[in-house]
């Protein structure tokens, strides 16, 4: 995978291409309905706003970060719901201005964290390189249900391939979340690229097996598309079962999307 800096500017980027959709936006277009249930575009972009500056709380300063966790403690189910509400209160060229500022501390508060060091986080601690990605996967995710509801058709790029790898990565918990036991063999993840090279994971020979384009598979497992609205080949019920669990994002099990939800 790709260092800290070259993760940094695809994340950037990533929220450039975002910040493009919404920045021309009339405030009553941030009022705009996504295809998530209940959340308008300003939904969205509080939600993002509100994790990166999380997210820059947990890189600088632990003990701030785990009182944030401790209040949500009681809340555990509903407190990103109710973070991304009360931001999204907030006037559409205030919360693009929040959105900006927080992401680039969160940039910054990344760059200085330690090689090697973990970070606190509501799941598992992890590295700066695994917070990058992460926050680029939201922000793409995220970015999606802005461009679906906008009906623009985004241009597919190389950093996807932190999604795609995210999405490997993140198997097992798929199946934790749903209280299921992961099989024990690994699956072959056999993606075609923006480029049209082949972007690979797990043994060739492996029985289990999911090929086709690399932004269908992002799409499955953040779960902005149904498993029959993509073009994926899937080889062995074990794959086929986890593509309907697939989630790279944190938290209870999403609902995911209807098959030809956007014919």
């Amino acid at each position: 995978m790709a260092d800290l800096e070259a993760l940094l500017a695809d994340l950037t980027a990533e929220c450039g291409e975002l910040d493009r959709l919404v920045a021309d936006l009339d405030p009553a277009d941030w009022q705009r309905d996504t295809p998530a249930a209940g959340w308008t575009i300003a939904h969205q972009i509080g939600h993002l706003t509100w994790t990166d500056r999380v997210a820059a709380i947990a890189a600088a300063d632990a003990v701030a970060f785990d009182a944030l966790v401790q209040a949500a403690l009681p809340k555990a189910l509903t407190f990103v719901d109710e973070a991304a509400e009360e931001e999204a209160k907030t006037p559409a060229p205030e919360l693009l201005a929040a959105w900006r500022h927080d992401r680039e501390t969160l940039v910054r508060a990344l760059r200085t964290v330690p090689a090697g060091a973990k970070l606190p986080w509501f799941g598992p601690p992890m590295s700066a390189a695994s917070m990058v990605t992460a926050r680029l996967m939201e922000t793409w995710a995220h970015g999606q249900d802005v461009a679906d509801t906008l009906g623009v058709t985004r241009v597919p790029t190389d950093r996807l391939r932190n999604i795609a790898h995210l999405g490997v990565r993140t198997r097992n918990f798929a199946y934790i979340t749903h209280g299921r036991s992961a099989p024990e063999q690994e699956f072959r993840v056999e993606l075609t690229a923006p480029d049209g090279s082949t972007w690979a994971w797990g043994p060739e020979d492996a029985p289990q097996r999911i090929t086709g384009p690399a932004l269908d598979f992002c799409l499955a497992v953040t779960q902005r598309r149904h498993l029959d609205d993509l073009a994926l080949q899937v080889e062995g019920a074990d794959a086929l079962e986890w593509l309907g669990l697939a989630q790279a994002f944190a938290g209870p099990p999403g609902t995911g999307r209807t098959a030809g939800q956007f014919d």
